[in-house]
C-alpha cells in the first residue's frame, strides 16, 4: 500500500530528527518568534527595529548551535562536563576585567566587538547543570554519609558560580542556579533530612549577607518596592505600579500589537526584556498572557516527561536542571511584572531581548532532546546510576 507523502516525508529525515519531542520544538519556535514580535512592538523608535532584527540573528544563530548539539554523541557529555564548566567560570571572571560590562547595576556582560555584548552567566547555567548531572550520578552507597558527600560536592561545584553572579550583583541568575542545584540534589536520591539541612544552612548565610550589608541600594530599593511600591511611586515603586497598570490595560484581547499606551508611551522600562511580559498583556490581553504562559507551560511538561522517561540519572538529572531553570526563570520573570515576586532583571525565557539567554535557552532544549532521543545510550550503567529506596532497592 502507498504511504501518504507525510509519512514518506518524516520516514526520509535522518533517524535523529525522526525522534525529535515535536511539542517542545514547536512551543519554543512559537515563543521566540512572537517574542521578535513583542520586541518590536515594545517601542516605536528604530533602536527597538534594530534590536528585533539582532533578536531574529540571535534565534538563528541559537537554532544552529542547537542543531549542532543535537548532532553530538550523548556518552561525550559526561567528558564535556569540566570543560564547560571552567570555560563558563573563566568568561565570568572577565567580567571584571576591562572587558566588563555593566548593565543596570550589574556587571554581567562580556564587550564584543561590532557592538554586541554576551552575557556569561547564561551559559554558566548549561555548565552547571552538566557538572551536577555528573557528579551526582555515581555511585550510590547506601547510608547517610553518602547523601551528604554529594550534597556537599554539589554544593562545591555551584557555590562558584552563585558567589561570582553575587559579586556581579545578579540576584536573578543566583536565585536560578540555587533552583537547579537544589532541584538536582533532590531528585539524585540524597535524604530528606539533608537537603532539609543545607536550606537552613543556606538562609542563614543569606541573612547573614543581609545584614552585614551585603546588598546594593537598588537591591534594597527592589525588595521595598515588592513588599510596598506605594510608599514611593515616583521613585524605587515606580516600576512596579507602571507594569500592574499595564497589565491590568489590556482587558480580554488587548490593545493591539503596537498599539499599547503604557507600551508605546516609554512608561514601563525596560519592557523589551526584564518586564517583556507587561506589553504580551497590555497589547495581546488576558488571552495572550494565557497563550504565552500556556506554551511555557508546554515546555515544563514536556520537559518533565523527558526527564521521568530517562533511563538513567545522568540524563534524568540533566532534563531535571533545564527544567528547574526555565520554570523558575519564568515564574520569577512573571512574578515580578504581576508584583508577586521583587524586581530581579531576569528574561522571561524564549520572549525577552537579550542574545545570550535566547541562545542559553536554545541549547537547554537541545540537551532535552538530546536525553528524549537517547534513551538508555547516555551510559550502559543503568543500575549504579539509579538512586536507591529507603530500604536499599533500586527505584523503577
Amino acid at each position: 500500500m502507498t504511504q501518504p507523502p507525510s509519512v514518506r516525508y518524516v520516514a526520509a529525515l535522518p533517524a535523529w530528527m525522526r525522534r525529535l519531542d515535536l511539542p517542545l520544538l514547536t512551543a519554543a519556535l512559537s515563543l521566540s518568534l512572537l517574542g521578535v514580535a513583542l520586541i518590536w512592538s515594545a517601542s516605536g523608535s528604530s533602536a527597538l527595529l534594530s534590536d528585533a532584527a539582532r533578536q531574529l540573528l540571535s534565534l538563528a544563530v541559537a537554532i544552529a548551535l542547537g542543531l549542532l548539539l543535537l548532532r553530538a554523541e550523548p556518552r561525550a557529555l559526561r567528558a564535556w562536563a569540566i570543560p564547560v564548566y571552567l570555560g563558563c567560570l573563566t568568561l565570568m571572571l572577565g567580567t571584571f576585567s576591562p572587558m566588563g560590562v555593566s548593565v543596570s547595576g550589574a556587571r554581567a556582560w562580556l564587550a564584543l566587538p561590532g557592538g554586541f555584548t554576551v552575557q556569561p552567566s547564561e551559559f554558566a547555567k548549561l555548565g552547571l547543570i552538566l557538572i551536577l548531572a555528573t557528579t551526582l550520578s555515581g555511585s550510590l552507597v547506601t547510608g547517610q554519609a553518602a547523601g551528604v558527600r554529594k550534597a556537599a560536592g554539589a554544593v562545591g561545584w555551584a557555590a562558584p558560580y552563585i558567589l561570582l553572579v553575587l559579586a556581579q550583583r545578579d540576584t536573578g541568575t543566583a536565585m536560578i542556579m540555587t533552583a537547579i542545584t537544589i532541584s538536582c540534589v533532590v531528585i539524585s536520591g540524597v535524604g530528606l533530612r539533608v537537603v532539609l539541612a543545607g536550606l537552613l544552612t543556606a538562609v542563614a548565610l543569606v541573612a547573614l549577607a543581609v545584614a552585614a550589608g551585603g546588598l546594593a541600594d537598588y537591591q534594597v530599593q527592589r525588595f521595598l518596592a515588592f513588599v510596598d511600591p506605594y510608599a514611593d511611586p515616583y521613585g524605587y515603586g515606580h516600576n512596579t505600579i507602571q507594569a500592574q497598570l499595564a497589565i491590568g490595560s489590556g482587558g480580554w484581547f488587548g490593545d493591539g500589537l503596537g498599539a499599547g499606551n503604557q507600551t508605546q508611551g516609554g512608561f514601563v522600562p525596560v519592557n523589551e526584556s526584564d518586564f517583556i511580559f507587561t506589553v504580551v498583556a497590555e497589547e495581546l490581553g488576558l488571552v495572550g498572557g494565557l497563550a504565552v504562559i500556556a506554551l511555557l507551560a508546554v515546555i515544563v511538561w514536556r520537559g518533565l516527561r523527558i526527564a521521568l522517561a530517562a533511563r538513567d540519572l545522568f540524563g534524568r538529572l540533566v532534563a531535571t536542571g533545564v527544567v528547574a531553570w526555565f520554570s523558575f526563570q519564568a515564574f520569577e520573570n512573571l512574578g515580578m511584572a504581576l508584583g508577586i515576586m521583587p524586581v530581579t532583571g531576569v528574561t522571561l525565557p524564549f520572549v525577552s531581548y537579550g542574545g545570550s539567554s535566547l541562545i542559553a535557552a536554545w541549547l537547554g532544549i537541545a540537551l532535552l532532546q538530546l536525553v528524549h532521543r537517547s534513551g538508555s545510550d547516555w551510559t550502559r550503567r543503568p543500575v549504579r546510576d539509579r538512586p536507591l529506596s529507603r530500604s536499599g532497592g533500586e527505584l523503577t
